[in-house]
Protein backbone atom coordinates (compact mmCIF):
# COMPACT_ATOMS: atom_id res chain seq x y z
CA UNK A 1 0.00 0.00 0.00
CA UNK A 2 1.30 3.44 -0.95
CA UNK A 3 1.76 6.17 1.63
CA UNK A 4 -1.01 8.16 -0.05
CA UNK A 5 -3.47 5.27 0.24
CA UNK A 6 -2.39 4.65 3.82
CA UNK A 7 -2.98 8.30 4.69
CA UNK A 8 -6.56 8.20 3.44
CA UNK A 9 -7.17 4.87 5.19
CA UNK A 10 -6.09 6.44 8.48
CA UNK A 11 -8.34 9.44 7.83
CA UNK A 12 -11.26 7.16 7.01
CA UNK A 13 -10.74 5.16 10.22
CA UNK A 14 -10.65 8.36 12.28
CA UNK A 15 -13.75 9.60 10.47
CA UNK A 16 -15.70 6.40 11.17
CA UNK A 17 -14.55 6.47 14.79
CA UNK A 18 -15.84 10.02 15.22
CA UNK A 19 -19.24 8.96 13.87
CA UNK A 20 -19.52 6.31 16.61
CA UNK A 21 -19.95 9.12 19.13
CA UNK A 22 -23.67 9.93 19.13
CA UNK A 23 -23.02 13.54 20.06
CA UNK A 24 -20.94 14.32 16.96
CA UNK A 25 -23.66 16.53 15.40
CA UNK A 26 -23.55 18.69 18.55
CA UNK A 27 -19.77 19.07 18.17
CA UNK A 28 -20.28 20.12 14.56
CA UNK A 29 -22.93 22.64 15.60
CA UNK A 30 -20.76 24.08 18.36
CA UNK A 31 -17.87 24.68 15.98
CA UNK A 32 -20.21 26.14 13.38
CA UNK A 33 -21.56 28.64 15.92
CA UNK A 34 -17.99 29.65 16.77
CA UNK A 35 -17.15 30.07 13.09
CA UNK A 36 -20.20 32.29 12.57
CA UNK A 37 -19.63 34.45 15.66
CA UNK A 38 -15.84 34.80 15.36
CA UNK A 39 -15.89 37.64 12.76
CA UNK A 40 -18.73 39.47 14.53
CA UNK A 41 -16.36 42.12 15.88
CA UNK A 42 -15.28 43.00 12.36
CA UNK A 43 -18.87 42.90 11.10
CA UNK A 44 -20.08 45.28 13.80
CA UNK A 45 -17.18 47.65 13.26
CA UNK A 46 -17.70 47.75 9.51
CA UNK A 47 -21.44 48.17 9.92
CA UNK A 48 -20.76 51.30 11.99
CA UNK A 49 -18.02 52.89 9.87
CA UNK A 50 -18.49 51.31 6.44
CA UNK A 51 -15.29 50.80 4.49
CA UNK A 52 -11.89 50.93 6.20
CA UNK A 53 -8.54 51.58 4.59
CA UNK A 54 -10.00 51.78 1.11
CA UNK A 55 -11.74 48.40 1.42
CA UNK A 56 -15.42 47.71 1.90
CA UNK A 57 -16.74 45.43 4.61
CA UNK A 58 -17.44 42.58 2.18
CA UNK A 59 -13.91 42.80 0.78
CA UNK A 60 -12.32 42.59 4.23
CA UNK A 61 -14.54 39.69 5.22
CA UNK A 62 -13.71 37.90 1.95
CA UNK A 63 -9.99 38.04 2.68
CA UNK A 64 -10.63 36.85 6.23
CA UNK A 65 -12.90 34.00 5.09
CA UNK A 66 -10.30 32.70 2.63
CA UNK A 67 -7.58 32.76 5.31
CA UNK A 68 -9.73 30.92 7.86
CA UNK A 69 -10.89 28.35 5.31
CA UNK A 70 -7.31 27.53 4.32
CA UNK A 71 -6.36 27.17 7.98
CA UNK A 72 -9.40 24.96 8.54
CA UNK A 73 -8.44 22.52 5.77
CA UNK A 74 -4.86 22.31 7.05
CA UNK A 75 -6.09 21.69 10.59
CA UNK A 76 -8.56 19.08 9.35
CA UNK A 77 -6.10 16.99 7.33
CA UNK A 78 -2.79 17.53 9.17
CA UNK A 79 -3.94 17.95 12.74
CA UNK A 80 -1.33 15.49 13.95
CA UNK A 81 1.55 17.94 13.45
CA UNK A 82 -0.26 20.52 15.57
CA UNK A 83 -0.42 18.14 18.55
CA UNK A 84 2.91 16.43 17.93
CA UNK A 85 5.24 17.90 20.65
CA UNK A 86 3.97 15.69 23.53
CA UNK A 87 5.07 12.61 21.56
CA UNK A 88 8.66 13.86 21.63
CA UNK A 89 8.53 14.71 25.31
CA UNK A 90 7.10 11.31 26.27
CA UNK A 91 9.30 9.30 23.91
CA UNK A 92 6.27 7.86 22.07
CA UNK A 93 7.77 9.07 18.79
CA UNK A 94 10.11 6.07 19.06
CA UNK A 95 7.23 3.82 17.98
CA UNK A 96 6.86 5.77 14.75
CA UNK A 97 10.54 5.24 13.94
CA UNK A 98 10.16 1.46 14.27
CA UNK A 99 7.41 1.26 11.65
CA UNK A 100 8.40 0.90 7.98
CA UNK A 101 6.08 3.72 6.94
CA UNK A 102 6.38 7.44 6.22
CA UNK A 103 6.86 9.49 9.36
CA UNK A 104 4.90 12.32 7.75
CA UNK A 105 1.86 10.11 7.19
CA UNK A 106 2.02 8.61 10.67
CA UNK A 107 2.31 12.00 12.32
CA UNK A 108 -0.28 13.84 10.23
CA UNK A 109 -2.92 11.21 11.00
CA UNK A 110 -2.48 10.73 14.74
CA UNK A 111 -5.43 13.10 15.20
CA UNK A 112 -8.50 13.89 13.13
CA UNK A 113 -11.34 16.02 14.46
CA UNK A 114 -14.56 16.01 12.47
CA UNK A 115 -15.67 19.22 14.18
CA UNK A 116 -12.93 21.07 12.25
CA UNK A 117 -14.91 20.53 9.05
CA UNK A 118 -17.38 23.44 9.59
CA UNK A 119 -14.50 25.92 9.86
CA UNK A 120 -13.09 24.86 6.50
CA UNK A 121 -16.31 24.33 4.54
CA UNK A 122 -18.34 27.07 6.22
CA UNK A 123 -15.79 29.79 5.55
CA UNK A 124 -15.21 28.58 1.99
CA UNK A 125 -18.96 28.83 1.34
CA UNK A 126 -19.01 32.27 3.00
CA UNK A 127 -16.17 33.41 0.74
CA UNK A 128 -18.07 32.27 -2.37
CA UNK A 129 -21.16 34.11 -1.11
CA UNK A 130 -19.14 37.31 -0.66
CA UNK A 131 -17.60 37.00 -4.13
CA UNK A 132 -21.00 36.56 -5.76
CA UNK A 133 -22.33 39.46 -3.67
CA UNK A 134 -19.81 41.76 -5.34
CA UNK A 135 -21.25 40.98 -8.75
CA UNK A 136 -18.20 39.04 -9.89
CA UNK A 137 -18.58 36.56 -12.74
CA UNK A 138 -17.48 33.32 -11.09
CA UNK A 139 -16.21 31.60 -14.21
CA UNK A 140 -13.68 28.78 -14.69
CA UNK A 141 -10.65 31.03 -14.16
CA UNK A 142 -12.12 32.53 -10.99
CA UNK A 143 -13.03 29.09 -9.67
CA UNK A 144 -9.49 27.86 -10.39
CA UNK A 145 -8.01 30.89 -8.60
CA UNK A 146 -10.23 30.25 -5.59
CA UNK A 147 -9.39 26.55 -5.35
CA UNK A 148 -5.68 27.11 -5.88
CA UNK A 149 -5.73 29.72 -3.12
CA UNK A 150 -7.36 27.31 -0.66
CA UNK A 151 -4.98 24.46 -1.56
CA UNK A 152 -1.93 26.73 -1.40
CA UNK A 153 -3.09 28.14 1.92
CA UNK A 154 -3.66 24.67 3.36
CA UNK A 155 -0.14 23.65 2.27
CA UNK A 156 1.30 26.78 3.87
CA UNK A 157 -0.42 26.18 7.19
CA UNK A 158 0.59 22.51 7.08
CA UNK A 159 4.16 23.72 6.67
CA UNK A 160 3.73 25.93 9.74
CA UNK A 161 2.49 22.95 11.75
CA UNK A 162 5.55 21.03 10.55
CA UNK A 163 7.90 23.81 11.62
CA UNK A 164 6.34 23.99 15.09
CA UNK A 165 6.80 20.20 15.32
CA UNK A 166 10.42 20.47 14.20
CA UNK A 167 11.13 22.98 16.98
CA UNK A 168 9.84 20.41 19.51
CA UNK A 169 12.69 18.05 18.62
CA UNK A 170 15.07 20.51 20.27
CA UNK A 171 12.88 22.13 22.94
CA UNK A 172 10.95 18.92 23.88
CA UNK A 173 7.73 20.94 23.98
CA UNK A 174 5.73 23.37 21.92
CA UNK A 175 6.65 27.05 22.11
CA UNK A 176 3.61 29.20 22.75
CA UNK A 177 4.79 32.07 20.56
CA UNK A 178 4.60 29.82 17.49
CA UNK A 179 0.80 29.85 17.79
CA UNK A 180 0.94 33.51 16.77
CA UNK A 181 1.82 32.24 13.29
CA UNK A 182 -0.58 29.27 13.27
CA UNK A 183 -3.82 29.49 15.23
CA UNK A 184 -3.72 33.28 15.53
CA UNK A 185 -2.28 34.40 12.21
CA UNK A 186 -5.53 34.49 10.26
CA UNK A 187 -6.82 37.22 12.60
CA UNK A 188 -4.49 39.60 10.74
CA UNK A 189 -6.73 39.18 7.69
CA UNK A 190 -9.43 41.23 9.48
CA UNK A 191 -7.25 44.31 8.99
CA UNK A 192 -7.00 45.93 5.53
CA UNK A 193 -3.56 45.16 4.11
CA UNK A 194 -2.71 48.79 3.41
CA UNK A 195 -3.33 49.79 7.04
CA UNK A 196 -0.74 47.35 8.41
CA UNK A 197 2.78 48.57 9.21
CA UNK A 198 5.25 47.84 6.41
CA UNK A 199 7.19 45.25 8.44
CA UNK A 200 4.03 43.35 9.32
CA UNK A 201 2.73 43.45 5.75
CA UNK A 202 6.05 42.12 4.46
CA UNK A 203 6.12 39.41 7.14
CA UNK A 204 2.73 38.05 6.09
CA UNK A 205 3.61 38.30 2.41
CA UNK A 206 7.20 37.03 2.19
CA UNK A 207 7.94 35.17 5.45
CA UNK A 208 4.57 33.64 6.28
CA UNK A 209 2.96 34.14 2.86
CA UNK A 210 -0.61 34.39 4.14
CA UNK A 211 -1.61 37.34 1.94
CA UNK A 212 -0.53 35.34 -1.12
CA UNK A 213 -3.35 32.87 -0.54
CA UNK A 214 -6.05 35.15 0.81
CA UNK A 215 -5.64 38.82 -0.18
CA UNK A 216 -4.04 38.62 -3.63
CA UNK A 217 -6.26 35.77 -4.95
CA UNK A 218 -9.30 37.70 -3.72
CA UNK A 219 -7.95 40.80 -5.47
CA UNK A 220 -7.49 38.87 -8.71
CA UNK A 221 -10.92 37.25 -8.57
CA UNK A 222 -12.69 40.52 -7.81
CA UNK A 223 -10.45 42.69 -10.05
CA UNK A 224 -9.14 44.95 -7.30
CA UNK A 225 -6.27 47.30 -8.02
CA UNK A 226 -3.49 44.75 -7.50
CA UNK A 227 -1.20 42.85 -9.92
CA UNK A 228 -3.41 40.13 -11.41
CA UNK A 229 -0.62 37.55 -11.62
CA UNK A 230 -0.08 37.69 -7.83
CA UNK A 231 -3.30 35.74 -7.41
CA UNK A 232 -1.73 32.66 -9.00
CA UNK A 233 1.20 32.42 -6.58
CA UNK A 234 -0.69 30.72 -3.75
CA UNK A 235 -0.12 27.13 -4.86
CA UNK A 236 3.56 27.29 -5.94
CA UNK A 237 4.52 29.38 -2.92
CA UNK A 238 2.54 27.11 -0.59
CA UNK A 239 4.19 24.01 -2.06
CA UNK A 240 7.64 25.60 -1.74
CA UNK A 241 6.92 26.64 1.86
CA UNK A 242 5.81 23.10 2.69
CA UNK A 243 8.94 21.70 1.05
CA UNK A 244 11.20 23.88 3.20
CA UNK A 245 9.20 22.91 6.29
CA UNK A 246 9.64 19.21 5.45
CA UNK A 247 13.40 19.72 5.21
CA UNK A 248 13.41 21.37 8.65
CA UNK A 249 11.27 18.58 10.09
CA UNK A 250 13.58 15.97 8.56
CA UNK A 251 16.53 17.78 10.15
CA UNK A 252 14.77 17.52 13.50
CA UNK A 253 14.12 13.79 13.01
CA UNK A 254 17.79 13.15 12.27
CA UNK A 255 18.78 14.88 15.52
CA UNK A 256 16.06 13.28 17.62
CA UNK A 257 17.13 11.62 20.84
CA UNK A 258 14.59 9.61 22.74
CA UNK A 259 13.42 11.26 25.94
CA UNK A 260 11.35 8.30 27.10
CA UNK A 261 12.18 6.22 30.11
Amino acid sequence: MSDFALYWRYIRLHFMTELQYKGWPLNILTTLIYVITDPLDAVLLLDRFGGVGGMTGSQILLVYAMAVSAFGFAELFSRGFDVFPPLVRSGDFDRFLLRPRSLYVQTATIRFHLNRLPRAMGMAAFAVFLILGQGVFFGPVEIALFLLALIGGALTYTGLFLISSAVAFFTLQALDWIYIFTNGSYQVAKVPVHLLPDWLRRTFTYVLPMFLFCYFPAASICRWDEPYAMGFLALPVGAAFLGVAMLLWGFGVRHYKSSGS
